[in-house]
């Protein structure tokens, strides 16, 4: 073969390969778009803003603090006393904090995790499979401690392997809040 023709067709192969990589990784993008896109929607109808993004009090109540979306409750944030006549036998059975990311039952004080991607103090060093272990098992990272009330994890573990694996997604592709949740407080 002439070195011309055999040049020729070394750059004719190179130019499909590349093509087809191009269009592999476009491929993936959209896919990995996809998947942040079902898992938002999974965050948003499973009500995680709810506990873990702080609130801001206005005229119709608790909103979002949009500056803070799932960074949990705030380490520097002053905790008010709980009420001691607020829970026990026939009394209310948990009380929140004013950004409805503290709360308070017989099982002591816990507080809402921060989900953003933070690697020191949120779930930026997380795998994918610790995240899927923490939610069927209900421990922390799958074999730590127990996650305490009010997260619903008997609920999140129903979902499917596909649909975990997009809210973890999701969860890695928001800003990362550097934002250090203090432990769980026991029982009084």
């Amino acid at each position: 073969m002439h070195r011309t023709t055999r040049t020729a067709a070394v750059c004719s192969l190179l130019a499909i390969a590349c093509a087809g990589s191009n269009s592999f990784a476009a491929d993936a993008a959209r896919a990995s778009k996809e998947m942040q896109k079902r898992g938002e929607y999974l965050v948003g109808f499973g009500g995680c803003h709810d506990c873990h993004t702080p609130k801001l009090m206005g005229a119709n109540g608790p909103q979002p603090d949009r500056k803070r979306l799932l960074a949990g409750h705030f380490g520097g944030a002053a905790l008010p006393p709980v009420p001691s006549d607020a829970l026990g036998p026939g009394k209310w059975g948990a009380v929140t904090n004013g950004e409805l990311t503290a709360w308070a039952g017989p099982w002591g004080v816990s507080f809402a995790a921060n989900l953003t991607p933070d690697k020191r103090t949120g779930l930026g060093d997380w795998t994918v499979d610790q995240f899927i272990r923490t939610m069927r098992t209900g421990k922390h990272l799958g074999t730590g401690r127990a996650i305490l009330p009010p997260m619903p994890w008997f609920n999140v573990a129903t979902l499917t392997d596909p649909d975990l694996r997009a809210m973890f997604a999701y969860l890695q592709s928001i800003p990362a809040i550097e934002n250090q949740v203090p432990a769980p407080l026991p029982p009084k």
